[in-house]
């Protein structure tokens, strides 16, 4: 259309109407444009939220990029370039959902059509959900004057079920629609639990090998059956001479050798991963509802998080961030401690890790805590990549004023020795006959000694009790009956291969198991 003094010509064809027919014209013109466009405009205006790297490498990159390629080429994490928000009343309309249902309304937030139908993100979180044998997926529970959110529900009876029986299903997703053509090379590192997850979700998967590393000797026997009984030829189960933080680092190793990832199409399930995060606010959203449920004066609720990798939090985090009423969030850690140091004295100094009863947090740098760290220099990517290039050179990082102060106000911190630890379980079950797994019982001790139980706090219980039956008969004896699936672990054939902390070694290995 083009103005001449104040007329326009529409079609080709001048008019000297009045500014008022001008304007019908126009209404008229943008009505038919609007019928003639393939799309409505909710569409047009609906995009997904795009992810740049921490580092600042990779900037502006969709969703089904971040999930299939998991690390930054620059070595940095993907974090979405801007956080979506809820309103107090879209959240009070998700109430009386079901998790599935109420889950959509969430990862919807940031993944729209333009990356996945609405329809196929529907089917993909319905079809995850039902993998988990209680209907609410994450029970939230009463016990001992706070709340529980058992997360141990899922195939592997451990949290991490809920974004890898997710994860598998976006790779499977993206691979059968072109990305990759259609091969991934799935590699992980595992202190425990993630191994497992990610093997029940990626088991069988068209066009998809799994190669978990796990530390020698340093995961629990029935977490490592839990890997090495899987009889799919597209699963391979590594053990590693040296740590968790030692198979962790082969694999980011590994991301960083261009030539080898393309060759392998190389994806990631650990935390790294930004769906990891993203699937795992989901239950912040649930244990929300369910406090406010049963105590409606409660205006925030408050998390305490056992935490190793710092992913399970952070979504936490995010979830405040977008709006969600969160209060407190409590970082718990067990003797490795390097995330307490952090919070209580701005001190991010790498130590050996101590070998103790709750395996999956024995950690010494958490991956997913760069995410953290961006944001708190401001979303300034020069300024972390400065960070961690002094870490990953000094194995030191240290804030102090203002930043510190900013991280404390984010995050609340507590540790718990194996000692304290052990207290908490025996103290439950004789109180309260509930027992916990070692991990969720550090973020119970964590409450008592901040003096935070209350209806309002929620603590996660990340696994099963009976994943750890020699910690937990140090303090419960007899035991619980364990499940009946974890049970019949002990009778199967296991098959899993031994290597060096060697990054050839493992890389010939994920080669060889390709091909």
């Amino acid at each position: 259309f083009y103005c001449f003094n104040c007329c326009w010509i529409p079609c080709g064809v001048a008019t000297t109407t009045s500014f008022h027919c001008c304007q019908s014209l126009l209404v008229t013109a943008t009505l038919i444009l609007l019928l003639l466009l393939p799309s409505t405009p909710t569409s047009i205006m609906a995009s997904s939220v795009t992810y740049s790297s921490t580092r600042g490498g990779q900037t502006n990159l969709d969703f089904r990029t971040v999930v299939m390629q998991g690390l930054a080429r620059d070595r940095g994490l993907f974090v979405p370039d801007e956080i979506p928000q809820v309103t107090a009343e879209e959240v009070e309309s998700w109430r009386s959902l079901s998790y599935p249902d109420m889950a959509v309304k969430v990862i919807s937030k940031f993944v729209k059509e333009d990356q996945v139908p609405s329809e196929k993100l529907e089917d993909i979180i319905h079809r995850s959900c039902a993998a988990f044998r209680s209907p609410e997926v994450t029970p939230v529970v009463s016990v001992g004057g706070h709340y529980v959110l058992e997360l141990f529900h899922g195939p592997t009876f451990a949290f991490k079920d809920v974004a890898l029986q997710m994860l598998g299903n976006f790779f499977e997703y993206f691979l059968e629609t072109g990305s990759n053509n259609g091969r991934l090379a799935v590699l992980g590192a595992t202190s425990g639990d993630t191994g497992s997850a990610a093997i029940s979700g990626l088991r069988g998967k068209k066009g998809v090998h799994c190669i978990i590393l796990f530390p020698n000797g340093r995961v629990s026997p029935i977490q490592e059956r839990q890997m090495t009984t899987v009889p799919d030829s597209n699963i391979h189960c590594v053990a590693v001479e040296g740590t968790f933080d030692d198979c962790q680092d082969l694999v980011k190793a590994s991301f960083n050798t261009p030539e080898f990832r393309d060759k392998v199409h190389l994806g990631a399930v650990n935390s790294i991963n930004w769906c990891r995060v993203l699937a795992q606010t989901t239950y912040y959203y649930w244990s929300y509802l369910r406090v406010t449920d049963e105590n409606k004066d409660v205006k925030e609720v408050h998390f305490s998080v056992p935490t190793g990798n710092f992913g399970d939090v952070l979504a936490g985090y995010y979830s405040k961030q977008m709006g969600l009423p969160v209060g407190r969030l409590v970082v718990a850690t067990n003797e490795n401690d390097i995330l307490h140091r952090f919070f209580t004295k701005g001190e991010y100094h790498r130590k050996d890790i101590a070998k103790s009863i709750s395996p999956s947090m024995d950690i010494c740098v958490s991956s997913n805590f760069e995410r953290y760290l961006f944001h708190l220099a401001g979303n300034d990517a020069e300024k972390l990549a400065g960070w961690m290039k002094d870490f990953e050179s000094t194995k030191q990082l240290t804030i102090t004023g203002d930043l510190l102060e900013k991280a404390q106000s984010d995050f609340g911190s507590a540790r718990a020795d194996t000692t304290m630890t052990l207290d908490t379980i025996r103290e439950y079950n004789d109180k309260h006959s509930y027992v916990f797994c070692p991990h969720a019982a550090v973020g119970v001790n964590a409450i008592h000694q901040l003096s935070m139980v209350s209806p309002a706090m929620v603590c996660l219980a990340t696994a099963h009790e009976g994943k750890f039956p020699a910690a937990v008969q140090r303090a419960v004896d007899p035991l619980p009956e364990p499940p009946a699936e974890l049970a019949a672990l002990e009778s199967l054939p296991t098959r899993r291969t031994e290597l060096p902390n060697d990054l050839q070694a493992v890389q010939n290995f994920v080669e060889q198991c390709v091909n």
